[in-house]
């Protein structure tokens, strides 16, 4: 009996204990996470302090991860970057997005029109996430990267996937947002959305839907400046700008609507 409660109670403690590895794999990849979003390498110091983990702890994942190619050890300093193998990754699941491809050279014209920072969202796991960005060229640079999920009701792009997609997560979202339902009525007529200070204070998006050769939403893009650059209702330049973008990629990715 008493056997019997000990193996028990170990089993309890596992069960409420995390266990060794998942905690070191935990580490490792968000310290990889921490080194990709920097545009410049790191010190073994620097990476330890923004972990709050010893030194020793932090060198065994690095040499790991650059012993199979992830991260990258310059010679000369000792600082640490992503390496090669990462990028390549990375580019190959993003490849997977078909907008990303379509929509890449459109997005770059559309900053160029603009001046405001360009985005593409894709639906991942039932919530829109930021696929690609192109900086604009107003002094303001926006922290959102590639992987942030965004609001399916409190966003540009969350609201034009409400608007004109389907899907569990999208009735989910319509059932929880009652007051929404004339804003959601309004841009399935004129065909974009706005968030102005939805997200951060004083920072406004433009987004319209992007569709497939079946009129599937597929992907939203979107433009985003101060509010002082986009106003609530945008300038009529801006929203043809941006519903013009979505289109044009919609008819690449086979879409024949009007």
């Amino acid at each position: 009996m008493a056997s019997e409660r000990r193996a028990r109670e170990g089993r309890s403690h596992a069960l409420r204990s995390p266990r060794r590895g998942t905690g070191t794999l935990d580490l490792a990849l968000r310290v990889l996470e921490h080194l990709a979003h920097h545009s410049h390498s790191m010190s073994l110091g620097a990476i330890a302090k923004e972990f709050s983990a010893s030194k020793a702890t932090v060198y065994r994942h690095l040499q790991a991860l650059v012993q199979q190619g992830f991260v990258h050890q310059d010679e000369a300093t000792g600082n640490y970057e992503v390496g090669i193998k990462l990028v390549v990754l990375g580019e190959a699941a993003r490849g997977r997005f078909d907008i990303v491809r379509a929509g890449r050279d459109e997005l770059i014209a559309l900053r160029d029109k603009t001046q405001q920072a360009a985005t593409v969202c894709g639906m991942v796991q039932g919530a829109p996430v930021v696929l690609d960005l192109i900086q604009g060229q107003t002094v303001i640079e926006f922290g959102t990267r590639p992987g942030t999920r965004l609001a399916l009701e409190a966003s540009a792009h969350g609201k034009v996937w409400l608007a004109f997609s389907s899907g569990a997560p999208i009735e989910q979202a319509l059932a929880r947002s009652h007051g929404l339902v004339q804003e959601i009525a309004k841009i399935r007529r004129r065909g974009w959305a706005t968030a102005p200070s939805e997200v951060i204070d004083g920072v406004n998006a433009l987004a319209a839907p992007v569709l497939d050769h079946s009129a599937r939403m597929v992907g939203s893009i979107a433009i985003v400046g101060a509010t002082q650059f986009i106003a609530p209702e945008p300038a009529r330049a801006q929203v043809e700008a941006v519903v013009g973008a979505a289109q044009r990629i919609s008819r690449t990715l086979g879409w024949r609507g009007h």
